[in-house]
């Protein structure tokens, strides 16, 4: 293993692959002090009030002098909000798509409006949280036993939230709440849904049903506590009515689907120092890959892009989609601002001890997760991915409402890398876990699908970690369970995202 990588000439910064004890040489310089594992150390004198670079990009400046071998970390390196000269379709590289008729293969559910499912659920949908309880009791009825005689049903999942009442009837947060309630409704990954709500919240199933065209049927069922006479009727007639479905989703069976239609959700959570030079590159890769089949990545997280945005702009596919981005950029900084808050916020306690420093030097290694394709797409928080190829979607950085947003505008698959660990897993979109490093990739062997951190130990390329990732998707999407999903992870990682007054 390099006992330290520079990512560019440009930079004034390394990254030491071990720790480092003082005197230690790195390059020409020689550590003052002690340098932990995965943390920076500077190659050259940097002034205070200088600037900081790595990956030839700034990551934030010198709160005092800096001299070569000193640690680089928040005791004296200071953030500012970005000030960037922004672009737009400078950096357009063409995309060369696989053939449709030679195109990769996995075994998929098509539903009948055309979608693709990589999973076959039967969902039971909250609109408040005082249906919570019911949802839960209507779906903890079909356990293992229960669903044997139905091979090709996954399980029964209440999705459960805190919120639907309390809110204005009106504005972002109602309206990424239905978007979210009509994106699990109509999942791919969902044979059947039950919607359950209580009936006086101010998020109203009934409203739901119209604002989206949404019809009840045999395999799509909405009830509410107070007109079904109470709990306890509602939990039997909830149960009743998924009974009736199972049938109906047990007939549906997986059958050749192309690559192109895989929607994967791009995350990363707990990250550290190396997540942005070898995990997120391979996702990346793997990204590339999935676009050139067809297929489609959706990159989120808007806080974990600031100081990284001006590169994805300049492959916007045109100067409109760009400003988009742009314009999600600057609600954010009104955001936390008018709640007392900073952007520099993130990174967490547990990225700072991996060695991340400020937000910029991790939405840096958080956007190599896009690739290097154009960007054809930015979306509203939940709202339905429709173009083809790497996208965007605004959300927290707060990784269970990021991926809820995901899936609830079409993502089939999510795949998250990690570097300090990761109990995080998804449905109905089964999560790939990605390790950025060897190490935390043997302690947590059980909960990590793919070691990228072989590309610093093991000889391995970003491009091979890549192919094997990609692989996964397809094999993942097939049927085969990741490790979150072998688990039973993913029935309480459904949060939307909650925006505005509880009132």
């Amino acid at each position: 293993m390099r006992p330290f990588v520079r990512l560019d000439p440009s930079d004034n910064v390394v990254t030491v692959a071990r720790a480092l004890d003082a005197g230690s040489a790195v390059e020409d310089v020689k550590a003052t002090g002690l340098i932990p594992s995965g943390h920076k150390i500077a190659s050259a004198p940097i002034p205070e009030g200088g600037e900081i670079r790595k990956y030839a990009q700034l990551i934030g400046y010198a709160s005092k002098e800096i001299a070569p071998g000193d640690h680089v970390h928040t005791h004296n390196v200071e953030f500012r909000n970005t000030e960037a000269g922004y672009e737009f379709s400078t950096d357009l590289r063409p995309v060369t798509e696989v053939p449709e008729a030679k195109r990769d293969t996995f075994m998929g559910y098509r539903r009948e409006n055309g979608q693709v499912g990589t999973r076959n659920y039967i969902a039971v949908v909250t609109s408040v949280n005082c249906s919570a309880t019911a949802a839960r009791r209507i779906a903890d009825a079909f356990g293992p036993d229960e669903l044997a005689d139905y091979p090709n049903v996954d399980g029964v999942v209440a999705f459960v939230h805190g919120t639907g009442c309390g809110m204005a009837d009106s504005g972002d947060g109602f309206e990424a709440l239905q978007r979210v309630m009509w994106g699990y409704a109509r999942h791919p990954n969902h044979a059947g849904v039950l919607m359950v709500g209580l009936g006086c919240e101010m998020n109203q199933i009934d409203w739901l049903l119209e604002a989206y065209g949404l019809k009840q049927g045999p395999l799509f069922h909405a009830m509410n506590i107070q007109n079904m006479a109470g709990l306890q009727r509602t939990i039997e007639m909830g149960v009743k009515k998924v009974r009736a479905m199972l049938p109906l989703a047990n007939k549906v069976t997986r059958t050749p689907c192309p690559a192109s239609d895989l929607m994967v959700a791009l995350q990363c959570g707990g990250s550290d120092a190396w997540s942005g030079i070898t995990a997120n590159p391979a996702l990346g890769y793997a990204c590339d890959l999935l676009v050139a089949q067809g297929g489609t990545g959706v990159l989120a997280e808007t806080p974990e892009i600031y100081g990284a945005e001006h590169l994805l702009t300049r492959r916007a596919v045109d100067q409109a989609m760009g400003e988009r981005l742009v314009d999600l950029i600057r609600w954010w900084e009104d955001y936390t601002a008018r709640n007392k808050g900073s952007m520099d916020n993130n990174p967490s306690p547990g990225n700072k001890k991996g060695g991340l420093t400020t937000i910029l030097e991790k939405s840096l290694g958080a956007a190599a997760k896009g690739g290097t394709t154009p960007l054809t797409g930015v979306y509203k928080y939940a709202e339905p991915v429709r173009t083809k190829g790497f996208t965007f979607m605004d959300s927290p950085g707060y990784d269970p409402a990021s991926v809820t947003g995901q899936i609830a505008g079409g993502c089939n698959l999510v795949c998250f890398t990690t570097g300090r660990g990761s109990a995080f897993g998804s449905k109905p979109a089964p999560t790939i876990k990605v390790a950025t490093n060897s190490e935390m990739y043997k302690r947590m062997t059980d909960d990590m699908d793919v070691n990228a951190g072989d590309i610093l130990t093991g000889g391995a390329t970003v491009e091979e970690k890549g192919r094997e990732i990609y692989e996964m998707f397809l094999r993942v999407a097939s049927g085969e369970a990741s490790k979150s999903e072998a688990q039973g992870l993913g029935d309480y990682e459904f949060v939307p995202w909650q925006i505005g007054a509880v009132m």
